[in-house]
């Protein structure tokens, strides 16, 4: 079995809270929901913090409050999963490269790299273990995980710090906009329900999770498995899927208590969402996270927040609630999430 013994992340909600598990929603009206960060030169360095970008001080300081929650100092294995990787030092590289002829920073360049998140914490922990990075879109953090389910299940090691991570600038938001990726006006974070447009709403977050082999003092919840899917051409295709996927775990469509869905709030795409829930799963507790976390690539590290504390905590929020139908149990919860149709994911947690 596969434990999560600790969890840092730094989203557009309260959740570095550890003792404060969604009782204080944060509301915005914006363009794209920005994380709550915490003070970084209480974590940080300043000196080493002035030359970091904002995505490597999210990731090392979620990564640190992992492993604090978790009572270890040194994992075995560093896994970081990223659709985009740092935004904003590649426009600045590239925004330099425009300006005139002369010798660029290297700084924004490095910095830029996909890798660099993962190496920043191992330099920052001096973890000289394994250490790799998924650049796989919306499968990226999913991919992460089965990395660390296969390091464990080898006993190639013991603890392992799995993350997702993704920022959102105001640039990069102006120019997938015209691709019809993101609500075109600001929007109330809490409404996106009730007004249905094209679109999702924008986000960001660094989730960090340890992964054990065995179950910690503040452990959460257990992680069975990982599925991901390729543009399924049915809902035949994906029910079956996921079909196979419980059993292989030893459990029916039955045995979820919750259905946690990625709906975004976009009318081009959430009708998916809507027909999986209510097709596969009909009768079952669904509820949602979107609205909290915004969309990105590594959303579903929320998703993973979210269901660890739903079932640590025995509680199911009423903000979270898609639908009004109680859990019986909070036993077995089931995330599925795709992004804009294309990768679709499944992710088991158990208590």
């Amino acid at each position: 079995m596969t434990f999560i013994n600790g969890i840092g992340l730094i989203s557009p909600q309260n959740t570095l809270d550890q003792d404060s598990f969604l009782l204080n929603i944060v509301e915005q009206t914006s363009d794209y929901l920005k994380c709550v960060e915490p003070a970084y030169k209480s974590y940080l360095d300043p000196l080493l913090a002035r030359r970091m970008s904002r995505l490597i001080k999210m990731g090392i300081v979620s990564a640190k409050f992992c492993l604090t929650d978790a009572d270890c100092s040194m994992p075995d294995a560093i896994i970081t999963g990223t659709g985009l990787g740092s935004v904003e030092d590649t426009e600045k590289i590239l925004g330099e490269m425009t300006k005139e002829e002369k010798f660029l920073n290297p700084t924004p360049f490095i910095q830029s790299t996909y890798n660099t998140i993962s190496s920043q914490i191992a330099i920052n922990l001096k973890c000289h273990g394994y250490n790799s990075t998924y650049v796989h879109r919306s499968f990226s953090f999913e991919s992460g995980i089965q990395d660390a389910l296969l390091q464990l299940k080898e006993g190639t090691a013991t603890n392992v710090l799995v993350g997702g991570i993704d920022e959102m600038t105001l640039n990069h938001l102006l120019i997938t906009r015209k691709l019809g990726l993101w609500k075109m006006n600001p929007v109330h974070n809490l409404s996106i329900r009730q007004t249905m447009t094209t679109g999702a709403l924008a986000g960001e977050g660094s989730g960090f999770f340890l992964f054990s082999s065995f179950m910690g003092k503040r452990y959460y919840a257990t992680v069975s498995g990982v599925e991901t899917l390729y543009k399924p051409q049915t809902l035949d295709e994906l029910d079956e899927k996921t079909t196979t996927f419980l059993f292989r775990h030893d459990l029916k469509k039955e045995d979820i208590d919750i259905v946690i869905s990625g709906t975004a709030g976009d009318i081009n795409w959430d009708f998916l969402y809507d027909n999986y829930t209510s097709k596969v799963f009909p009768g079952k507790p669904v509820s949602w996270f979107k609205h909290l976390s915004g969309e990105y690539h590594t959303a579903s590290a929320f998703a993973l927040w979210l269901a660890a504390n739903m079932l640590k905590h025995q509680v199911y929020p009423e903000i979270i609630r898609f639908n009004d139908i109680p859990p019986s149990r909070i036993q077995n919860i089931l995330i599925y999430n795709h992004f804009r149709g294309v990768n679709h994911s499944l992710i088991l947690v158990k208590r």
